[in-house]
């Protein structure tokens, strides 16, 4: 596996990879790697001749300086760990100066609404920095395939519409939460908890295995109360959001439509550590 930290560095070497008629696969990371993100490599593997990953802890796409502080480091474990799956021909692991040449400020764009609901609504400007940093990093990767988790759902939708706006030829593929045994979503951020903090997190995936056994006997508002009194009847953990939204618009809803497809979103905060999560109603 080729380790490439430039940005020149990895134009020559994707000019190479070109000009033999590869198709590339690329699942971009901030690091703290896990299995779950193991995951797209394995799914790029099937569907691509080479596949590249990138490690790059994006400044614009944090609100909270103490978050970005806080976010978990380590390059060669993370290069270890991409070396043994046996998934990755190269990882690239630019410098700032190579995704922001200039000053280390987003681009803005307009989403069409999507970036307003949700982590949007938590997080102002969040979108935005997750679109500069992707749209970079696929122009400096030209893949083919670009491949994303489905437990940040609502980023993975920002993406596909991204490469819409830029009008980029890039099949982005949404890949399967990878969950730990006990039902707890894989994240960098669980890096953060304490052993007994992340047993605790299971609370997380039980509240939407729930919600998902509620939805068709009460209504979301009922459901809403429910998930918010098993959350707030554990120790140490914090509601900030459980909405019901329609999964192509993600508009949330109170009100249910035979004719459209759910899906419910969670945050919640444990012992300090902000923990996403999403299932399909």
């Amino acid at each position: 596996m080729e380790v490439i930290y430039h940005k020149k560095q990895l134009q020559d070497y994707i000019e190479r990879q070109k000009e033999m008629g590869k198709k590339i696969g690329f699942a971009p990371t901030m690091g703290a790697l896990h299995q779950g993100h193991i995951s797209l490599y394995q799914k790029a593997r099937e569907e691509n001749d080479l596949v590249i990953a990138s490690i790059f802890v994006n400044p614009t796409q944090f609100n909270n300086a103490e978050d970005l502080k806080k976010y978990p480091r380590n390059i060669e474990k993370d290069i270890s760990i991409l070396e043994k799956s046996k998934w990755v021909d190269m990882v690239y692991i630019p410098q700032v100066e190579d995704i922001y040449p200039e000053n280390t400020i987003s681009k803005h764009y307009d989403f069409g609404g999507i970036e307003l609901a949700m982590e949007g609504a938590s997080r102002p400007g969040h979108f935005d920095g997750v679109g500069t940093v992707v749209e970079e990093l696929f122009r400096q990767v030209q893949p083919d395939n670009a491949y994303f988790g489905e437990k940040d759902f609502q980023q993975l939708a920002i993406i596909k519409k991204l490469t819409q706006l830029l009008n980029l030829p890039i099949k982005i593929h949404g890949v399967p939460i990878f969950r730990e045994k006990n039902g707890l979503a894989m994240s960098s951020r669980n890096e953060r908890l304490s052993v007994e903090s992340r047993e605790k997190a299971s609370i997380i995936h039980t509240a939407l295995v729930q919600a998902k056994d509620w939805f068709s006997e009460f209504s979301i508002e009922e459901i809403s109360e429910k998930v918010a009194a098993l959350i707030a009847s554990q120790k140490n953990m914090k509601l900030e959001y459980f909405v019901v939204a329609d999964e192509t618009s993600l508009q949330t809803t109170t009100t249910k439509n035979t004719s459209q497809k759910y899906r419910a979103f969670i945050v919640v905060i444990v012992d300090g550590v902000r923990l996403i999560d999403t299932m399909e109603m």
